[in-house]
């Protein structure tokens, strides 16, 4: 028995049997291995903790100059500051909220649901966060409901804080609902904290669903991460992901979608940068389960300075998947010839009746592409600024918020130091 995490448990007026997975899962935690992520060594990040803790409630709530008016949820830390849905929303059995609200609300889902895409016996880090995680949030869309307009969540980690950042994420689109969903992970305040974060976001994609999930990550530098994001797809559904690996600091991700049902669609577009000394590696993987299942995968990064990022790709197909299709696609554009890049394609494939393919590279940006601009009258900084806004906006232009766009390409220039 873990103490400290059954003292959170208790505190929180969690449910027995959310009580009794934290155990279970803390009891895991010491027989299973960090994952294997190829070309990144993570031992000594400090991932492997189980300790759990929460902020302090906050007197002063950040200033919001201008509020959107579609759905939104923010937290700082641990705590939920800001949620605002539309009454028609409601109306129609929507549910965003932060998780324990969701415990009072929709118990019975929250409990299927968790747990069933990322089991927490996989490893080390999935077993840590189904133990610790001390915040998050929930997002339900009833069967048949289509949003027009996109839900946003804004997830801030303070700066000055060492309260681990781990949280868990559960979205549910029922069947043929139809949602876009934007994720901000972002540090504040001065960065005068080491910390760690565990983040895992879980999709459930039913029959006929289409989900639309663009993220973007900028974690400070003073924090070192595992992202987690899965989605588990249905027969006819579709989960389409856009994510921008922004941070600052050392961070491994894992994007990955289960190709369930039969004509099962998924894209997972990636863009990363890495900057200074920080490592990134990012494992994205499609899983073709069902008969006509379709995942393609496209990741585009840079490196300047000594910065290492290493992209991994997997498409697997797996036996009796008959007719499906597996594409695969990396990139990596080298600024600097003191960091390093890795960009790795594999295809496992168990069928024979499948289309499959990969294409990857790391390189140097095109001098044909910089002397066709400049030779248009752009100087050489503006020719390579172009060029390598070009070559991440495969991704931008997924982002389904305008001003987040901007904020997006602002990032990239803030990192590229444009």
């Amino acid at each position: 028995m873990n103490q400290e995490i059954l003292n959170f448990s208790q505190m929180n007026a969690e449910p027995a049997w959310l009580s009794d997975l934290r155990q279970e899962a803390a009891a895991a935690f010491d027989k299973l291995e960090l994952p294997n992520i190829e070309r990144v060594k993570i031992n000594r990040w400090g991932l492997d903790q189980l300790t759990i803790d929460q902020t302090q409630e906050i007197g002063a709530v950040p200033a919001f100059t201008e509020l959107p008016n579609h759905p939104l949820l923010v937290q700082v830390g641990t705590q939920t500051v800001l949620e605002q849905i539309s009454p028609a929303l409601a109306d129609q059995g929507v549910i965003f909220t932060d998780f324990a609200t969701a415990l009072t609300e929709i118990p019975e889902l929250v409990e299927k649901h968790l747990g069933s895409v990322v089991p927490f016996f996989e490893s080390q880090l999935t077993a840590a966060n189904a133990a610790t995680f001390n915040s998050g949030l929930v997002l339900y869309v009833p069967d048949g409901v289509e949003i027009s307009e996109p839900i946003e969540a804004i997830l801030m980690q303070e700066g000055g804080s060492t309260v681990p950042f781990n949280k868990h994420l559960l979205i549910i689109a029922g069947k043929n609902a139809k949602v876009d969903y934007l994720e901000r992970l972002e540090t504040t305040g001065d960065q005068t904290a080491r910390a760690t974060a565990n983040l895992i976001v879980e999709v459930i994609a039913q029959a006929g669903a289409q989900v639309k999930f663009a993220a973007l990550d900028q974690l400070g530098e003073n924090v070192t991460a595992s992202i987690i994001r899965r989605g588990l797809i249905g027969d006819n559904a579709t989960i389409d992901w856009s994510v921008g690996v922004m941070n600052d600091g050392n961070v491994v991700a894992d994007f990955d979608s289960d190709l369930k049902g039969n004509g099962a669609h998924s894209q997972i577009k990636v863009v990363g940068i890495s900057t200074g000394r920080q490592t990134q590696g990012v494992d994205t993987r499609v899983t073709n389960f069902g008969l006509n299942s379709a995942g393609h995968i496209l990741q585009n990064g840079v490196i300047l300075d000594r910065g290492t990022l290493t992209f991994n790709a997997i498409g697997h197909i797996i036996k009796g998947a008959k007719n499906a299709d597996a594409q695969q696609s990396s990139h990596v554009l080298m600024l600097s010839d003191k960091g390093r890049g890795d960009a790795n394609p594999i295809l496992l494939i168990d069928e024979n009746d499948v289309t499959a393919g990969h294409a990857a590279s790391v390189g140097q940006i095109d001098e044909e592409d910089l002397f066709y601009l400049q030779s248009r009258g752009l100087d050489e900084d503006m020719a390579k600024r172009l060029v390598i806004r070009g070559f991440l906006s495969s991704v931008v232009s997924e982002i389904p918020v305008k001003a987040v766009r901007h904020e997006f390409i602002e990032t990239i220039e803030r990192k590229l130091g444009m």
